[in-house]
């Protein structure tokens, strides 16, 4: 018999069946919809087809982590049937949960000092994080103690790649991470961002890609860049979606197309109502497993670079500074030429682009 337990939070986005399957425990995030407060309990208190229906409709939501008060009553009955523990959480890079982790694992130890409870970051999320854990119930089923699977998590938990892209931009514009404006021209030009988690467990917007077809692409490009042993990956691959399966399913077939020795069919899981309250529907999260050192840029990286460079500039104030501390009699005079200017510099750059990518 096991004398430990390995344990999540449900944002580790896995189904029921397969955290039952691998014996990995989990606890619920709260979220709220509409002002009723529900259990991120893995679509049992409400589906995810009508979750995401609600949204995409205008609801507004709200969620919470795992306080400690809810950790110790989640944690003892572990102890008291003589387990220990080791719980991974969500990233801190998006969540205070694993400070809440800590409260009740120092107030619990008090109590029960023969025991142990090990808590890891996991600075991951949704199905990457569900990799992770996957992988620890690996090494416990082949009889590596608690410290030894504690060991590995700690050490290899950024060997997991998050990959992560959107269709729809209108939950970026609604939680504020990019502007009206920005979210407008975005859709009008079929902007879908790719995001990545970087080395503190933070999502951060790498690339923007035009259509759809070109980001499903470039994710799995991207999987080919930095898994292990390339396209000869012999590893898992998870992907989550929130309520686009069909995008799923084309990254998926796309997968297992170009890694011939993957463990499995690539599994497909519902992106949770915690992360899924943030992102909205349209998101998608590629997670393979080991990762190697990072490779030269990429089509779309150099695209990102050089539009930047060209700089369409509306009012070149750095200009007009200059020269009205120069003594010019109208310093703004300046804003055509520059608004023309940069817009020609602007044009061409992006048909240099263009034809680059041909």
């Amino acid at each position: 018999m096991r004398d430990y337990i390995i344990s999540c939070c449900s944002t580790a986005d896995l189904t029921e069946e397969h955290f039952k399957a691998r014996d990995i425990s989990y606890i619920c995030f709260h979220f709220e919809l509409n002002g009723k407060e529900y259990a991120d309990d893995l679509g049992k208190s409400i589906p995810f087809d009508q979750f995401y229906a609600a949204m995409a409709a205008g609801a507004d939501t709200k969620t919470s982590q795992v306080n400690a008060e809810e950790f110790e009553e989640y944690f003892e009955p572990f102890l008291k049937a003589g387990k220990d523990i080791l719980h991974i959480t969500l990233s801190s890079g998006i969540s205070g949960v694993i400070n809440s982790a800590m409260i009740a694992k120092e107030n619990l130890e008090e109590r029960y000092p023969d025991r142990k409870i090990l808590i890891v970051d996991s600075l991951g999320a949704s199905s990457g994080y569900g990799l992770l854990m996957d992988k620890l119930a690996d090494l416990r089923d082949e009889g590596k103690s608690l410290d030894e699977v504690f060991r590995y998590a700690e050490k290899h938990r950024l060997n997991v790649h998050h990959w992560f892209f959107s269709t729809d931009l209108t939950f970026y514009v609604k939680g504020g991470r990019i502007s009206k404006t920005a979210g407008a021209i975005g859709g009008v030009l079929n902007i879908c961002p790719l995001l990545n988690m970087d080395n503190q467990g933070r999502l951060i917007p790498r690339y923007k890609i035009r259509t759809k077809r070109k980001v499903i692409r470039t994710i799995v490009d991207k999987m080919a860049e930095y898994a292990d042993h390339q396209t000869d990956y012999n590893g898992k691959c998870y992907i989550s979606h929130s309520e686009c399966y069909e995008d799923a399913r084309a990254v998926a077939d796309l997968v297992e197309s170009r890694f011939p020795y993957l463990n499995g069919k690539v599994e497909i899981n519902n992106v949770g109502t915690t992360i899924g309250s943030h992102t909205g529907p349209g998101r998608k999260h590629l997670a393979p497993g080991i990762s190697r050192p990072a490779g030269t840029a990429s089509n779309e990286m150099c695209t990102f670079l050089i539009i930047n460079i060209s700089s369409l500039q509306l009012i070149p104030i750095n200009v007009i500074a200059y020269r009205s501390q120069y003594g010019s009699v109208n310093p703004a005079s300046i804003i055509g030429a520059g608004i023309v200017s940069t817009l020609i510099s602007t044009a061409i750059a992006v048909i240099y682009c263009k034809l680059k990518e041909r």
